[in-house]
């Protein structure tokens, strides 16, 4: 039994299941909160921020979104906390706080 990862969440029974979990297409990371391995959250000063985008490229996990040229805050459902967006971000916009249990 064939099932698209679109159909298959997190809380989804075993049952329903691929074999040996695997994916069959690509995309599927929008359909899990990878981010809930985070430590560090990432936060933005809107003041400092001048929406240079250089962040935007850098980060590994596309969790910078972008509107009519204009970075929104962080989508925290996928983001891991690498610090790449801190490293690369030359107005010191963002930084860095604990993650809350």
């Amino acid at each position: 039994m064939s099932f698209k990862a679109a159909e298959i969440h997190e809380n989804t029974p075993w049952q329903r299941m691929t074999v040996g979990g695997e994916i069959y297409e690509g995309g599927t990371s929008r359909l899990t909160h990878t981010g809930e391995w985070r430590t560090r959250t990432p936060v933005l000063d809107a003041e400092k921020c001048k929406h240079c985008m250089l962040c935007v490229p850098f980060c590994p996990d596309s969790s910078i979104p972008v509107v009519n040229g204009q970075r929104l805050d962080f989508d925290l459902d996928h983001c891991k906390g690498c610090g790449i967006c801190v490293k690369v971000c030359p107005f010191g916009a963002i930084s860095f706080a604990k993650e809350e249990a």
